[in-house]
């Protein structure tokens, strides 16, 4: 399936996550830190071909995942499971992760943004971005930075589905894709 596929897919589970983590206390943190650990716990090789395994039943799909992640789910984040398993979409569990983070910022007027620089960027620089991010998107900046060392210089920054890419390795394979 592509991915905008499984988005379409993952979304009313990611929905479901959401109304339920509203009608309880702290539950948008508590469903975040939930579908987190599944969607990392799913995506671990050993976990996702044990849960490729044909011959387990939906319910054994269900039982390996609750025996994974033990007491670190709620009586509603076992449930959720057990309903993923019944209807075979376990392996959504990043998508509705993602979406479910995506409802959540937008719910709280945050977003994440993800900057990546050719070399470290100074506490006062990620401050000042920051600051004119908020002003632009009427929205509190979770900024969070890493450093490549490929990019040569510049920046690249990831918020939801938005990527600027002003880094000297993005503008040279423009170019290059210009002159062939």
């Amino acid at each position: 399936m592509a991915e905008s596929e499984l988005t379409t897919v993952a979304r009313p589970y990611a929905r479901a996550a959401f109304s339920q983590a509203l009608e309880q206390a702290a539950g948008l943190e508590n469903w975040s830190r939930m579908l987190a650990m599944l969607a990392a716990t799913v995506e671990q090789s050993t976990v996702n071909q044990a849960l490729d395994n044909p011959l387990l039943t939906t319910q054994d799909k269900a039982n390996l995942l609750l025996g994974v992640m033990g007491e670190e789910l709620s009586d509603y984040g076992q449930n959720f499971v057990n309903v993923l398993a019944e209807y075979n979409r376990i392996a959504l569990l990043p998508q509705i992760s993602e979406t479910y983070e995506l409802m959540k910022s937008n719910h709280e007027k945050t977003m994440q943004v993800e900057v990546v620089s050719a070399f470290e960027i100074g506490a006062r620089d990620e401050k000042k971005l920051a600051g004119a991010l908020k002003e632009k998107l009427q929205r509190e900046i979770i900024l969070t930075s890493s450093v490549d060392s490929d990019l040569l210089g510049g920046v690249v920054i990831r918020a939801e589905d938005t990527v600027i890419d002003n880094s000297v390795r993005g503008k040279l394979e423009k170019l290059s894709q210009v002159l062939n």
